[in-house]
């Protein structure tokens, strides 16, 4: 074969083919395989018919066309399939050539194949790619870690087809070493999942307690989208509430409310839990989707569990205006909560995370891209050491601005049987965080009292613990100390 390709990539599903275009219109040559290889023929007969694109029908003809040090993207699903072809791969493989991982796996996976392929001579990429199917094809946001020598040979390419921000900067960087870039991408996914969360609980309310329709609904995200809360999904949530199915009537409200999911939000709650960070707001939307797949127990808990009717009588349009407030207020704490946990994350994996970098790689091409997160990049960029997002001047005056309007939305709401755990959850992380004292005294008082598990002093230095005997009967034993 006289021409060698540039990368390769394995697995040609809407993404990966995507990808394939994406990179060819950047002047890439790209060499491609799949499992099922009528899909290579197919593929190459059809959208990429006289592009630059080599079609292979085995693994070894996939690397025997691949210049070196060879680049090989995997756009499998995530688990067994990646294992599986990487130890196809290896055989064929030489030292340097470089094995790419561009799916949704879970950190530790790529922490393990980072170190097992770096056992071998061979190098490895763990990169989060979001934006969907127009995304990949379009410019997505690209977040790759793993083995850093391996950053210089996959940069021009990975660069060159990830999304731009208005300065012609790509929202792709090096994230870290070993799982760093899918832990970054997990966390995204994570705040992905609150947004939508936040948007439909507004969707509700206006839906439920204000009694308005969808074209109605669709002004009001129409507006949203021009101002603080401009963003992707307040834009396709403006162009659903829009769209007619071929009665004429609008599409949303013949669509089953049970909500699906792949798994990368409740990995997100779950590392919150294992690091100590209280990822409030994320999780209530991994269990709300759970909730909302409980529908055929919902319809009949429907009819038997009463609450309020839903009746407003105020200035509407004030509400919409709090409303807004109350989304944006809530969305800052979603990704305060986000951010913290990436914090956490790098201390617990001594990764040295640039989260001004993060926001930026997230400003275009993914699904969270918002003009909210140029903010988030100023506010690390002004203190790259800032432990809160809430603590920031400009963040700081939004929630002041906010408050008054966020409050009175989620005591409406409550008060009119309305279900809103991410507003509610989000207001009560705020107040919880600026609570100097927090009714935990008592807990510890509790945990003394039956398991002599001790507590600190508020007279004494912090480290020093004590134990009482409580009741008289329990002696002067204790158990071991608490984690904070």
């Amino acid at each position: 074969m006289s021409q060698k390709a540039d990368i390769g990539l394995i697995g040609l599903a809407v993404m990966g083919e995507n990808l394939v275009l994406n990179m060819e219109s950047r002047g890439f040559t790209v060499a491609v395989f799949n499992r099922t290889v009528e899909k290579v023929t197919h593929f190459v007969e059809g959208r990429a018919r006289g592009k630059n694109i080599i079609g292979t029908h085995s693994i070894e003809e996939l690397v025997s066309s691949l210049k070196t040090p060879r680049k090989i993207m995997l756009m499998v699903k995530a688990g067994k399939p990646v294992d599986e072809f990487i130890e196809h791969l290896i055989p064929h493989l030489e030292k340097g050539d470089i094995i790419i991982d561009g799916g949704n796996s879970h950190y530790p996976d790529t922490i393990r194949r980072t170190k097992y392929l770096e056992s071998k001579g061979l190098q490895y990429i763990g990169t989060g790619v979001s934006g969907g199917e127009e995304g990949a094809l379009k410019g997505p946001s690209i977040m790759p870690g793993g083995s850093p020598d391996a950053w210089p040979h996959v940069k021009p390419i990975f660069q060159s087809i990830a999304a731009k921000v208005e300065d012609g900067t790509p929202c792709c960087d090096w994230v870290g070493s070993d799982g760093a870039g899918h832990f970054v991408k997990m966390v995204h996914n994570g705040i992905e999942y609150g947004d939508m969360q936040l948007i439909t609980e507004a969707y509700q309310i206006m839906k439920e307690l204000l009694g308005m329709g969808a074209e109605e609904m669709h002004e009001v995200f129409k507006k949203w989208n021009t101002g603080d809360l401009n963003s992707y999904l307040i834009e396709i949530s403006r162009d659903i509430l829009a769209f007619k199915d071929t009665d004429g009537k609008p599409l949303v409200d013949k669509i089953l409310d049970t909500a699906g999911q792949k798994g990368t939000g409740k990995w997100t709650s779950e590392t919150s839990l294992d690091l100590g960070i209280p990822l409030t707001l994320i999780s209530e939307a991994v269990y709300g989707r759970c909730l909302s797949a409980m529908k055929e127990e919902r319809v009949e808990a429907a009819k038997v569990l009463q609450g309020p009717k839903p009746s407003f009588k105020g200035d509407k349009q004030a509400f919409l205006n709090d409303l807004e407030k109350a989304l944006y207020a809530s969305k800052i704490v979603s990704y305060a909560q986000g951010f913290t946990l990436l914090r956490a994350a790098a201390a617990e994996y001594k990764w040295n995370l640039n989260y001004g970098g993060i926001a930026l790689l997230w400003r275009g091409g993914c699904i969270i891209r918002s003009i909210f997160l140029g903010k988030i990049k100023e506010a690390f960029d002004s203190s790259p050491s800032l432990s809160n997002l809430l603590l920031d001047p400009f963040f700081k005056g939004k929630i002041e601005q906010s408050q008054d309007g966020w409050r009175r939305v989620v005591s409406t709401a409550v008060m009119n049987g309305i279900w809103v755990p991410a507003f509610s959850t989000a207001l009560n992380y705020f107040d919880g965080y600026r609570n100097s004292r927090l009714p935990a005294n008592l807990l510890q008082a509790q945990r003394d009292y039956f398991g002599a598990h001790q507590y600190e002093r508020v007279d004494k230095p912090r480290g020093e613990f004590f134990h009482t005997n409580w009741t008289g009967r329990g002696g002067e034993t204790a158990s071991s100390t608490y984690l904070v």
